[in-house]
């Protein structure tokens, strides 16, 4: 069966310093995600994926620039991974199990990635 490729966006406030997690929390969250990550790969389910930088531009149509990610809701774009699936069902069975979901304010956007 042919799968399709989806890119699972990890949401949540990178800016806000007070958002920001313990080292100790941050110790079990990267344990929590390793787990996650290594049962995706374990799958054969695992294309890419990578955290991102807090820092950036938003270019908008009027030329503005504006220094920083893009922010709605106190969430902005903290990573991603690109996962392959048989569809949408089985994507968002992948991303349910994100330990981001576990944090207040978070959230993960299942989107399939079109070759048209």
């Amino acid at each position: 069966m042919k799968t399709k490729e989806y890119i699972l966006f990890f949401r949540m406030d990178i800016t806000t310093p007070e958002a920001q997690p313990t080292p100790e929390q941050m110790a079990v969250y990267m344990e929590n995600w390793s787990q996650w990550i290594e049962g995706i790969v374990a799958q054969d389910k695992m294309i890419s994926g990578n955290h991102l930088s807090p820092e950036g531009f938003v270019l908008k149509t009027n030329g503005s620039i504006a220094a920083g990610p893009y922010i709605s809701e106190k969430q902005s774009v903290a990573g991603y991974i690109i996962v392959q699936a048989k569809d949408m069902d089985e994507a968002l069975s992948l991303a349910k199990d994100c330990p981001i979901l576990q944090g207040e304010g978070t959230s993960v956007e299942v989107r399939e990635i079109s070759n048209t």
